[in-house]
């Protein structure tokens, strides 16, 4: 049997600031929102070394289209605090922020955003555009992409791959002589 030595790593410290801590624990969000049958986004939002928000997509359980993991956190953020200005806090969320979001999290004025998968069809942390960074506006946000990228592109791919697998189960299952189907 062989045993760690204190050489490999197995002593290291848990560093619960990091990006990637930070992240895995949006990720949990995301799992949440897998769970409730939603678009598994999740988010967090940090203000010095502690998680002020914890918030995943609702938008079919609330009826809300506005209801992003993004604006959920942003929401939670500005009550925890007090205050609309979310200067001193880093969001972490597991996709680029849409559009929506974008302008949301720049009206708050949020620090840093760190995202884990990018979204060239409709993200504007970069992806599509970046309104994170737009000159014009009275405050850009720092942004820091790929963090737990692989993990965040995985549960997203398995939520839609099954998605499509039970939308493709209902139309099988659905034969010619139902009206649904004319």
């Amino acid at each position: 049997m062989v045993f760690p030595t204190p050489d490999d790593g197995a002593d290291a410290p848990i560093e619960f600031s990091s990006d990637t801590f930070l992240m895995e624990q949006a990720l949990r969000q995301a799992r949440r929102a897998f769970q409730a049958g939603e678009v598994p986004v999740g988010a967090i939002i940090v203000q010095g070394s502690t998680i002020i928000a914890r918030a995943h997509n609702q938008v079919e359980t609330l009826r809300d289209a506005t209801a992003h993991a993004e604006m959920l956190a942003l929401s939670q953020a500005q009550e925890a605090l007090g205050d609309w200005r979310l200067t001193d806090c880093d969001l972490y969320v597991t996709k680029e922020p849409c559009p929506m979001c974008a302008g949301a999290i720049v009206h708050c004025r949020i620090r840093r955003v760190i995202f884990g998968v990018g979204d060239s069809k409709g993200g504007a942390a970069g992806g599509l555009l970046n309104l994170l960074q737009q000159p014009t506006l009275n405050h850009r946000s720092e942004i820091t992409p790929g963090v737990l990228e692989a993990e965040s592109l995985a549960i997203l791919q398995s939520f839609f791959r099954a998605a499509r697998e039970a939308a493709k189960e209902k139309r099988s299952n659905l034969g010619p002589e139902n009206p649904e189907l004319s």
